[in-house]
């Protein structure tokens, strides 16, 4: 990654880009945020009204409109392009038309003569990540997806609530696909850096409401919870991205549950996953390989499956 000029390049200019851009401005994470859509008006108007929040910011971020044909500088570019499911669809049931945008908009990224780090949200997030590997051909440690970050960060909340605690007390993750399948493994959450499985046997009484699985169910739904009311998430995606990015262009190390590509961890290949690693400079550093509960390994080898038996159906229609 080059010293100087910290240059972000937001590939998609609808809520989830924006927010991102949003929060990468306020939080002085780069020094450049180019805007590139479709519709070349929308970025223009986007970086304007971006702009223009630079009075009320503690530093001055540049942000202007370009595209995919202006990448070759980018040291991140993340990639929000994509259309919303319809209804309650599956977020699997936006694989076709996610393939066709996600090989033109890389494809032309890597004719400019990009080479830097990918950050995916577009979804179905895991497996365009894949894709994105495969078009760029970048090491798979430079292409890295959302993934479970925004449901851990769910799952920390909620715990919160029921703790009364600050979310930033809580760790723990969920893994695997970010979509129906993921799950909690419970056997690395900690409150304070208590096992929450030792509070609840501790505290049966205290907490003889709480359920597990209740949680689990409602980390799983919150994305559709904010969907089926307002049409889009934004801001905790937004603020995921740019936790992403500066963790990359800053070098910092952080352990962040993103889509990772493996290549043996957790005995998987050729797949995509949600699962905890090292963030720093050039992606992903380090996959960290958690020693799972014999349940969790079952719902990791499901979910697994089920990104795998999508990547086969993408692959099958090249």
């Amino acid at each position: 990654m080059r010293k100087g000029t910290r240059r972000v390049a937001v590939v998609g200019a609808g809520m989830v880009g924006a927010g991102c851009a949003y929060s990468m401005i306020n939080q002085s994470i780069c020094d450049e945020i180019m805007i590139v859509d479709r519709t070349y008006d929308k970025a223009v108007a986007q970086a304007l009204d971006l702009s223009h929040c630079m009075e009320f910011t503690s530093t001055r971020t540049k942000v202007y409109a370009g595209t995919l044909e202006d990448c070759a500088d980018m040291d991140v570019i993340i990639l929000t392009a994509g259309r919303n499911p319809k209804g309650m669809q599956s977020r699997l049931a936006l694989l076709e038309d996610a393939k066709a945008i996600t090989e033109d908009l890389v494809s032309r990224i890597m004719a400019s003569g990009f080479d830097g780090v990918f950050v995916v949200a577009a979804n179905p997030v895991d497996i365009v990540t894949y894709l994105v590997r495969e078009v760029s051909g970048l090491p798979r440690g430079r292409v890295l997806g959302t993934g479970t970050s925004i449901d851990s960060s769910r799952l920390k909340t909620l715990l919160s609530e029921v703790f009364s605690v600050d979310p930033r007390s809580v760790q723990g993750y969920a893994l695997g696909e970010h979509g129906d399948s993921q799950f909690v493994a419970w056997s690395h959450v900690t409150i304070g850096g208590k096992p929450i499985l030792h509070i609840l046997e501790q505290h049966k009484e205290r907490f003889k409401d709480l359920h597990l699985e209740t949680i689990e169910q409602r980390t799983k739904d919150a994305g559709w919870e904010i969907f089926t009311r307002k049409g889009n998430t934004q801001f905790g995606i937004g603020n995921a991205l740019a936790y992403i990015t500066r963790a990359i262009l800053n070098d910092e190390h952080k352990i962040i549950a993103v889509s990772a590509i493996l290549d043996g961890e957790y005995g998987q290949k050729e797949l995509c996953t949600g699962v905890p690693a090292i963030v720093g400079k050039g992606g992903i550093q380090e996959i960290l390989e958690l020693n799972l509960s014999a349940d969790e390994e079952q719902k990791f080898l499901k979910s697994c499956g089920i990104i795998k038996e999508n990547i086969v159906k993408l692959v099958e229609t090249v």
